[in-house]
This record gives structure tokens, C-alpha cells and sequence, in this order.
């Protein structure tokens, strides 16, 4: 999981506070991890910077970007990169050893269309990534704060779309969730029915199956076998 930061505001527009997303969870790494970050960090980490990040520096070649907040152990987005090698992965999260634990199996898969921050995915996003320029954003099962006070903790709000929209390429870009939380996957639609410049690409209804690049993670089995729902949705960029 990753941590982000959104604003509240008063009613003329004043910063209030800051909310947090996402608890940081700072853990120890194991031996393997540690090993992993020394390791393939220089070729696949990315340190933060307030410079916007060039692509073609980063992967050395003009693929399609796509960009994950909140990787977890990475196990997903490893698969994912192996899975495509004509598409370019970044993934932003902030529990150090989950970046280890990804560098390690991103390392044992050979894959090398892949690169990871460890930071805050708020601060990448507005000093770091390019505007107009990611094929894809992904958020696969976020914090649900499933407490009705902790909504507004919920990484989905118009602000947090709005930034998204500006990343994506216009008129192609795709902003791809998912979610196990039923009242979370309405929340989510609720907020980008309402966000200006997004489609939602459902064809019935607002959500869509499971896409073949997504992988099925093992505690999505698990959930399936207990007859757990999980809901995709994905908005594309329109202006």
C-alpha cells in the first residue's frame, strides 16, 4: 500500500488540513529484501526529486507508461511487467519492505521493463510525472476505510481525480481500479461520475471483469472461494 496525502478545504478555498491516505507502515526488511534494494536498486529505483521525470531516460525506450500506487509485495506488478514487455511499469509505495520484496522477485523474474519509488505518491505525482503522458494508472485495493468517519480518508476524491486526469494521455488514458469493498467500489463511482474529462469504459452497467492483466492474486482466490465480490472499474481520459 501506498501513503497519499489530499487537502480539506473551508468553504473560501483555505487549506484546512492535510488528511493521510494511507498509514505508513515502516517494518524491518528480511536479509533477502535488504540484499534486493542494494542490489537492484541502481538500475530499477528511482530516488524522489522535484524534477519531472523523463521517460525515455527512465526506460531507455517510447513505450506506453504504465504507473501502480500502492504495489504491496509487488507480486502483481512483477507479473504484470513480465506479462508485457512492450509496456513500461512504475510502481510508487512506501512500506520499504514491499519495494525489497518487489526488486527481489522483479530480479528472479528477469524482468527489466520495470522501476519503483519509495515515497509519497502525492509528491511524485506533482513534481516528477509528466502531464499528458500515462497510458495507464493503476489502484488495486486501497485502504477501503470501511468506517463511515473514515471516508474521507479514502485515497478516491475529486481532487485525487483530478490530479490523475492531468497524468493521463488525453483521450487514451485509462484509470484502472480495484476494490473487495462493495460500498468502497460505489464510492468510487459516485466520485468519478462526478470528475470531469472521464468515461467509464463498462459497456453493462459500471463495472467490468476481472482484464486478463490484472492478475488473480491468491488472497482474491481466497476471497472468491469465500464468495468474496471484487469489482474493476475504468474510467478513460476524455478531455
Amino acid at each position: 500500500m501506498s501513503e497519499v496525502i489530499t487537502q480539506e478545504y473551508t468553504e473560501d478555498g483555505k487549506v484546512l488540513r492535510r488528511i493521510r491516505s494511507f498509514v505508513r507502515r515502516e517494518g524491518r526488511l528480511t536479509k533477502g529484501q535488504e540484499a534486493a534494494m542494494k542490489e537492484c536498486w541502481p538500475t530499477m529505483g528511482i530516488d524522489y526529486q522535484p524534477e519531472l521525470l523523463d521517460w525515455q531516460q527512465v526506460f531507455g525506450n517510447d513505450n506506453p507508461v504504465v504507473l501502480e500506487i500502492g504495489f504491496g509485495m509487488g507480486a502483481s506488478l512483477v507479473e504484470m511487467a513480465k506479462n508485457a514487455p512492450e509496456k513500461n511499469f512504475l510502481g510508487i509505495e512506501v512500506h520499504s519492505p514491499g519495494v525489497g520484496a518487489c526488486l527481489a522477485s522483479a530480479r528472479e523474474a528477469g524482468v527489466t521493463n520495470l522501476r519503483v519509488m519509495c515515497h509519497d505518491a502525492v509528491e511524485v505525482f506533482a513534481h516528477m510525472i509528466p502531464d499528458n503522458s500515462l497510458h495507464t494508472l493503476q489502484l488495486f485495493f486501497p485502504d477501503p476505510w470501511h468506517k463511515k468517519r473514515h471516508h474521507k480518508r479514502r485515497i478516491v476524491q475529486l481532487e485525487f481525480a483530478e490530479m490523475v486526469r492531468q497524468k493521463l494521455i488525453i483521450g487514451s488514458g485509462v484509470f484502472h481500479m480495484a476494490t473487495d469493498w462493495q460500498n468502497y467500489a460505489e464510492h468510487m463511482i459516485e466520485v468519478m461520475n462526478q470528475a470531469p474529462g472521464f468515461a467509464n469504459l463498462a459497456t453493462d452497467g459500471d463495472y467490468i471483469p476481472r482484464p486478463d492483466e490484472r492478475p488473480l492474486t491468491k488472497f482474491e482466490q481466497r476471497g472468491h472461494r469465500l464468495g468474496h465480490g471484487v469489482w474493476d472499474i475504468k474510467y478513460q481520459r476524455t478531455a
